[in-house]
């Protein structure tokens, strides 16, 4: 077992990586106390019974990740991670670049039938025969010295991964869903999927208000919010969770004093800069022009769903994934079917491999171009 603190060691490990068909990934990081990940650890393996290290910023706090990054710039070796969303962002984060070509084990063993966002340990157990320790998960990677326990947790993660890869790559040849597969791996390395904008942040807070005032308020607070938490390095809820901002849009305080009767606002948010920040975020909600308004998307809002028609794309959804043997959520979302209920057609089930495995005959259902029909377990669709 051998652990990589040099930018040396780790060029020479990098450059052997591309000699080889691919190469396995995974990191340790916490994101308990920051909003950015704290990477901890990497791990890397190469094929077959090749070398597999641990490069560890921490103990080699000099040595550099650009070999690495060269490494992912180079097209010749696939770069094979499992849920790679939260590494990737890690490494766009600090790096600005992205692994190519990139393969996802967890992507590719949904669109294979192992159903929605497959664990490591369940492909570990099915895939390469193995049972994997789990004691050292929820341990913290930042303290050293690492234990041996932690090591052996850590390497299982790459060393397993290389046969996971080899035979879920030879079903996608076999299936001719690799093109699926880079659909989706197209999303992962979008610089827009790890980007939050403090401008958009009022959108992904949940309300059933619709008055434009109110939101002029949310969208202030939450931009202040996400501004704050991304300079100071700090998880956003504790600024302010959700419910407190969501309460702070409703009360609207304009002093300290009436800030101070917050009923959900943590101890964290009353401290004097956060406090100052919430008021001048309220007076700019409260001040906002009307045409500035942001406003819940108007078609949305109006979406009338035909409810048994939803149904109806729900157990066309089900007979289509279990024929195809891949998971449903990852064909259609809930919320999609009432969309395609309701007359929405820019969806991302209705698009890309999904219209082909699904969104054509969901439009044709629509149409009542066909009808669903049921002959014991099965459903099958019935052209009219």
């Amino acid at each position: 077992m051998r652990t990589i603190t040099t930018t040396d060691d780790l060029a020479a490990y990098c450059e052997a990586a591309k000699a080889a068909p691919y190469v396995t990934i995974d990191t340790e990081f916490l994101r308990e106390r920051t909003y950015w990940s704290k990477l901890c650890l990497i791990q890397m393996a190469l094929p077959g019974q090749g070398e597999a290290v641990l490069v560890d910023p921490i103990e080699g706090p000099e040595m550099s990740l650009e070999p690495l990054y060269d490494l992912f710039r180079h097209e010749g070796t696939v770069k094979v991670f499992h849920a790679a969303r939260q590494d990737l962002e890690i490494f766009f984060v600090e790096g600005k670049v992205f692994p190519k070509p990139l393969f996802d084990t967890q992507i590719a063993a949904m669109v294979c039938g192992f159903g929605e966002q497959v664990g490591y340990e369940t492909l570990v157990k099915k895939i390469a025969k193995a049972n994997l320790d789990k004691t050292s998960r929820f341990t913290d990677w930042s303290r050293r010295p690492l234990s041996e326990a932690q090591k052996d947790y850590a390497l299982a993660d790459v060393t397993h991964l290389r046969v996971i890869y080899e035979w879920l790559a030879a079903q996608l040849a076999k299936n001719g869903r690799a093109d699926w597969v880079a659909e989706e791996l197209a999303i992962l390395t979008d610089p827009a999927t790890y980007t939050i904008d403090p401008e958009e942040a009022w959108m992904r807070i949940k309300t059933r208000t619709t008055s434009g005032r109110f939101l002029a308020v949310v969208k202030a607070l939450a931009r202040f919010r996400e501004t704050y938490a991304q300079t100071q390095n700090i998880p956003r809820s504790r600024v302010m969770k959700d419910d407190a901002l969501l309460e702070l849009a409703s009360t609207r305080p304009t002093t300290i004093e009436e800030l101070g009767r917050s009923r959900l606002l943590l101890r964290e948010g009353r401290k004097p800069e956060i406090a100052e920040g919430i008021i001048a975020a309220v007076k700019e909600g409260l001040e906002m022009r009307p045409e500035d308004m942001p406003r819940i998307d108007p078609g949305r809002e109006q979406m009338q769903v035909n409810p048994a028609l939803a149904d109806l794309l729900r157990v066309l959804l089900k007979a289509k994934s279990e024929s195809l043997g891949v998971a449903p959520r990852l064909i259609a979302s809930s919320s999609e079917l009432d969309q395609i209920a309701a007359g929405g057609r820019d969806v991302p089930a209705l698009s890309g491999w999904r219209r082909e495995a699904f969104g054509e005959d969901a439009i044709r259902l629509c149409r009542g171009e066909i009808a669903l029909s049921a002959k014991g377990n099965e459903v099958r669709v019935v052209r009219l």
